[in-house]
C-alpha cells in the first residue's frame, strides 16, 4: 500500500542508527537500493543514497514518516529502528500505529490526541490510561513518562528522601498504580540511601578533592526517579 509521502522537517523519534545500517546489509541491498524504494514505493522524491548514509551515520535522524516508510523498504517493524522509546509519539511509531488508532481505542477527537503528543500531558481516565498502556504495551515507568508524571514523581520523591517518607507514601501512589507496601518499602529504602551518602560524604577523608556533600546529593536526586524504579523492583514482597 502506497503511504502518503513523508516530510523531512516533521520531528521523528529516536533512531537507531546501528540497526539501520545492519539490517541493509542483511537484506543485500546497498543505500541505493534503499533510496530508490523510498522515492518509488513511499513517495519521497528526495530520498538519494546521502540521505540514507547520513541516517546510518547518525548525522541526520528521520522523520516520523520517513521511518515507518524506511522500516517498508527494509522488512522489519518500525520498534527496530527506533531507541528507547520516550514519548508517547515515540511508542506509537514503534508500534506501527497511527495517531488516528490510539485516539479512537482511547476515545478521544484526534485533534485532542495529536495536542497530547505534543504537550506530553495525559488528560485521560483510569479507563482510558488502561487501554493506552495495553495498546502500546507500556511499562509503568514509560507509562508515568509519557503521561507526564514523572516529574511530579520526582518531585515527590526528592522531598520523600530528604524530609519524612512516611508523608509521601499516598502522594505517589496516587501517581503509580502500586500496591502501598511497595511504595513504602521503596521510599524508606531511597530515604536510608540517601542519608547513608549524605552522613558518609561528611565524613573525614571520604569527599575527593574538588567535590562536596552537596554534589554528591545533587547527584542522586538528579537520578531519583532510576533509583526509585530500581528499588520498587528489588524490594517487592
Amino acid at each position: 500500500m502506497r503511504r502518503p509521502p513523508a516530510l523531512p522537517n516533521q520531528p521523528g523519534p529516536p533512531f537507531n542508527a546501528p540497526a539501520a545500517r545492519r539490517l541493509r546489509a542483511g537484506l543485500g541491498m546497498g543505500p541505493e537500493h534503499v533510496a530508490h524504494h523510498l522515492r518509488v514505493s513511499y513517495g519521497m522524491p528526495y530520498a538519494t543514497p546521502d540521505l540514507v548514509v547520513a541516517w546510518e551515520r547518525g548525522a541526520l535522524i528521520p522523520s516520523s514518516p520517513e521511518l515507518t516508510a524506511l522500516s517498508g523498504v527494509l522488512w522489519c517493524a518500525p520498534r527496530e529502528l527506533i531507541g528507547r522509546p520516550r514519548t508517547l509519539r515515540d511508542h506509537r511509531i514503534a508500534r506501527g500505529l497511527a495517531p488516528e488508532d490510539v485516539a479512537l481505542a482511547v476515545g478521544l477527537e484526534l485533534h485532542a490526541y495529536l495536542g497530547v503528543e505534543e504537550d506530553g500531558s495525559w488528560p485521560g481516565t483510569d479507563r482510558q490510561s488502561a487501554v493506552l498502556a495495553d495498546l502500546l504495551r507500556l511499562s509503568l515507568p514509560d507509562y508515568v513518562t509519557v503521561t507526564g508524571k514523572e516529574e511530579r514523581l520526582a518531585d515527590l520523591l526528592r522531598s520523600a528522601v530528604t524530609t519524612r517518607w512516611q508523608a509521601y507514601v499516598r502522594p505517589v501512589g496516587k501517581l503509580v498504580p502500586l500496591d502501598r507496601r511497595v511504595i513504602e518499602n521503596a521510599l524508606r529504602a531511597l530515604h536510608e540511601d540517601y542519608q547513608g551518602r549524605m552522613t558518609a560524604t561528611l565524613a573525614w577523608g571520604t569527599i575527593p578533592a574538588g567535590e562536596s556533600a552537596d554534589d554528591k546529593g545533587r547527584e542522586f536526586l538528579a537520578g531519583i526517579v532510576a533509583h526509585f524504579w530500581f528499588t520498587v523492583e528489588d524490594r517487592r514482597p
